[in-house]
């Protein structure tokens, strides 16, 4: 039976998917079709929100410790950043030379709360949620939401799907996830707090002595590499839809729906065979696949082929949102994990800036066929490491 503070968060949860579905999956068709943005300005869609999140790290962390109450200073921040999609929506009336711009300095804007809240979130579930509750509570936790989230985007796809051009469209689903933001306030300011642990022991800022760990730094060198291959492609992605296939709302929608559904079908498998296997040797294998999805991709323009390569992509994502992190603290040496964790966090934002960047950049260049083949070799290339780490390993 669930506490309280888990019927609660389910709540919160259930709010936050709401508020993030309604635009995450949009912006950069709104971007394109609305405010005529540019490849480059497509790509820093992706790119700029883990630069805030790297700058801010340390300040939210920071803001976080002195903080009375973590759940009034999270439910502000989330407030705030729901209020910007109000901005967001008047953007539409401003001149097409600076509305594309705006919106990004909005978004830019708007990554500063979020990622306090994001920070703040996972410290208030970690004192509220008792240890030996949090496996089982987060299994049934993000299965719900990705099954609400599958739900709202296929009615926003069937509602709105003769709607991709018209300004009013994307104002109403702004206006939607400011409201669903007033209720991830309120159901965060109804959990219960409990007494937060003060630390005693004041620790060094950085232990570098993590990287005399071999093993550690070879599984850093591939991990990054991997995720660098994976978040080139996601401003191609964006710009390969909606430029060159001309998806529509609907079919947005469509390839989001296909995408969930298949990761929700395939989680049991992949924590399956992980438990069997071994978590790196699985690994080996949601990388190889991976590395399929940008170069198939590029083969056709075809809706319904587009629908089954996001169902392709979503069998493999499963497996790298469920073994990766798994893997790092796998890697990662006891009596330095927070270190490990906290260095690996910094270097995979600052690939999350660079990466898509590089990945325009190549289109620019190029065109979209090289662009998206070049990430599908940097992926091949990471699940040979992957091989060589699990190797290694063994010995």
């Amino acid at each position: 039976m669930k506490t309280y503070n888990e019927k609660i968060s389910i709540y919160h949860g259930m709010a936050s998917t709401l508020a993030a579905n309604t635009t995450s999956n949009y912006i950069p068709l709104f971007a394109i079709a609305i405010l005529g943005a540019s490849n480059y300005q497509v790509g820093l869609i992706s790119s700029i929100p883990p630069l805030i999140t790297l700058l801010m790290t340390i300040p939210a962390a920071l803001m976080l410790n002195k903080a009375v109450e973590q759940k009034k200073l999270v439910a502000f921040s989330v407030l705030l950043a729901r209020f910007v999609f109000l901005f967001i929506l008047l953007v539409v009336y401003l001149p097409n030379t600076i509305a594309a711009w705006t919106l990004l300095t909005l978004i830019a804007f708007m990554s500063i709360p979020n990622t306090m809240a994001n920070m703040g979130w996972q410290a208030l579930i970690g004192n509220i949620i008792e240890d030996h509750r949090r496996a089982q509570f987060f299994s049934d936790r993000n299965r719900l939401l990705t099954i609400v989230g599958l739900i709202s985007t296929l009615i926003i796809g069937i509602v709105m799907r003769d709607a991709t051009n018209n300004e009013w469209a994307y104002q109403i689903l702004f206006a939607i996830a400011f409201g669903f933001g007033l209720l991830e306030m309120y159901f965060l300011l109804r959990h219960e707090e409990g007494q937060r642990l003060q630390q005693t022991k004041k620790n060094k800022a950085m232990n570098w002595a993590i990287f005399k760990d071999t093993h550690y730094v070879r599984f850093l060198i591939v991990a990054l590499c991997f995720n660098f291959g994976w978040q080139m492609a996601w401003g191609l992605f964006n710009i390969y839809n909606v430029r060159y296939a001309e998806a529509t709302i609907f079919w947005i929608s469509m390839f989001s729906v296909a995408n969930m559904l298949a990761q929700i079908l395939s989680f049991p498998l992949w924590r399956k065979w992980s438990e069997q296997y071994g978590n790196m040797r699985v690994f080996v294998w949601v990388a190889l696949g991976m590395a399929t999805s940008p170069c198939l991709m590029v083969l056709s323009t075809n809706f319904i082929y587009l629908t089954l390569m996001s169902v392709l992509s979503g069998l493999f994502v499963s497996g790298t949102i469920l073994i990766l992190f798994n893997l790092l603290l796998e890697n990662a040496p006891k009596e330095n994990r927070t270190y490990c964790i906290t260095t690996y966090n910094v270097l995979l934002a600052i690939i999350a800036f660079i990466a898509p960047q590089i990945g325009i950049w190549l289109l620019e260049t190029f065109d979209m066929t090289i662009a998206m083949n070049i990430s599908s070799v940097v992926r091949f290339s990471a699940a040979f490491g992957f091989l060589y780490v699990w190797l290694k390993s063994k010995k």
